[in-house]
């Protein structure tokens, strides 16, 4: 009898150790961790153009498919790391507008969490969206394949809105879209970010 009961309490313990082992030892889960946003690093002489709005009247509308349309999340610029941007860099006040850009004449469409672009090659209109209220901009960075420095339209019109940055670029040249975030208060862009292909200036693939 002596000997069941001690047998049955030695059981119990290396039960309870077992538990308490595998409590202590279990890491937290990935949506429990805090996630601050992450900084993406600009040239310092990156030329920041601001889109205001030109018919106020004129309704928001984000395809509802908009988010479907992001190229690769997380790519990398093969250029590969740049300098950080200085805080209150050159800005350049543009035309912008409301509502949104139609599909069949902006190319290129490109999303990441809060923001999206695209590229009008008729008039060579760069389109930024902003579609989170998280208190930054959306912001959409322009490479050429021919050596123009880059330039990053901002929209700091507020959620549900789309400004437009009125550019000219080579007939005959490309351009990539770099959809992120924009925090003027700092200056500063961050991720997630999305990079679309090259886009012909012309319009014609």
């Amino acid at each position: 009898m002596r000997e069941n009961w001690r047998s049955k309490l030695s059981v119990l313990a290396g039960a309870s150790a077992l538990v308490l082992s595998a409590v202590t030892a279990t890491p937290a889960l990935a949506d429990d961790a805090p996630v601050s946003p992450q900084e993406v690093r600009m040239p310092t002489d990156v030329k920041i153009v601001e889109g205001g709005a030109t018919d106020p009247g004129a309704a928001a509308f984000f395809p509802a498919d908009q988010e479907d349309q992001a190229g690769p999340v997380g790519s990398v610029d093969p250029a590969g790391p740049v300098e950080t941007p200085a805080p209150g860099g050159q800005a350049e006040s543009v035309g912008a507008a409301k509502a949104a850009p139609t599909s069949s004449t902006c190319l290129g469409s490109t999303a990441a969490y809060g923001a999206s672009g695209c590229f009008q090659h008729n008039g060579d209109i760069v389109w930024a969206g902003d579609t989170k209220k998280d208190g930054m901009s959306a912001a959409v960075g322009v490479y050429t394949d021919y050596g123009r420095a880059e330039e990053v339209c901002v929209n700091k019109l507020g959620v549900d809105t789309w400004a437009t940055c009125n550019k000219d670029y080579r007939e005959d040249g490309d351009v990539r879209l770099r959809v992120l975030r924009y925090d003027g208060d700092t200056g500063k862009f961050y991720q997630p970010e999305t990079w679309s292909g090259w886009i012909p200036v012309d319009g014609k693939y």
